[in-house]
């Protein structure tokens, strides 16, 4: 376990770096996406407030962006750190609501280049270029601040189950159990 120990402080800055990282990809799909217009002369203007899914991970990345700026800074206050469980579970919690953003915006980028013909959707991408050329530089910008939460739940596990040690036999159970 010595190892381990030495590089706690390397953890806890990659922690921290990775929080502070992720936080201008997360205010630039944000912005990207409340900025993103295009008007079409023959089809009208498409706004991405017009859609749901788009407003959800508005809301999402803006928590994320936030909740990673308050886990940054707590991370150096001395009574929080010690709880680790804290970190574990917001992070969690964090990383699985953008994986849900990003399922959204996947879902509308989809149907926007694909259409669906069952209900008779045409596909926008071709009226709408600049949107959906748009919609994918917020999905990268996405998809980047979601791997840098995943990694953080990865770290903030280890932190927390480092702490256990593994489980040991009781010297009472049958020796054709301990092998």
């Amino acid at each position: 376990m010595g190892i381990f120990e030495e590089n706690v402080s390397g953890l806890k800055v990659l922690d921290c770096a990775l929080r502070l990282f992720l936080v201008p990809f997360s205010i630039a799909a944000i912005w990207l996406t409340l900025t993103n217009h295009q008007d079409n002369s023959s089809y009208g203007e498409l706004v991405s407030s017009y859609f749901m899914g788009l407003k959800y991970m508005v809301y999402i990345s803006a928590v994320s962006a936030g909740y990673a700026l308050l886990a940054a800074v707590s991370l150096w206050v001395r009574c929080l750190v010690g709880k680790a469980w804290i970190f574990f579970v917001s992070d969690q919690v964090v990383a699985y609501l953008m994986v849900t953003a990003m399922a959204a915006l996947g879902e509308i980028l989809y149907l926007a280049y694909n259409g669906d013909q069952k209900v008779t959707w045409s596909e926008a991408c071709t009226s709408y270029g600049r949107f959906c050329h748009r919609m994918k530089l917020i999905l990268g910008f996405h998809v980047v601040a979601l791997c840098c939460f995943l990694l953080l739940a990865v770290i903030s596990a280890y932190r927390l189950f480092s702490r256990f040690g593994p489980p040991t036999l009781s010297s009472k159970e049958p020796e054709e159990e301990r092998t």
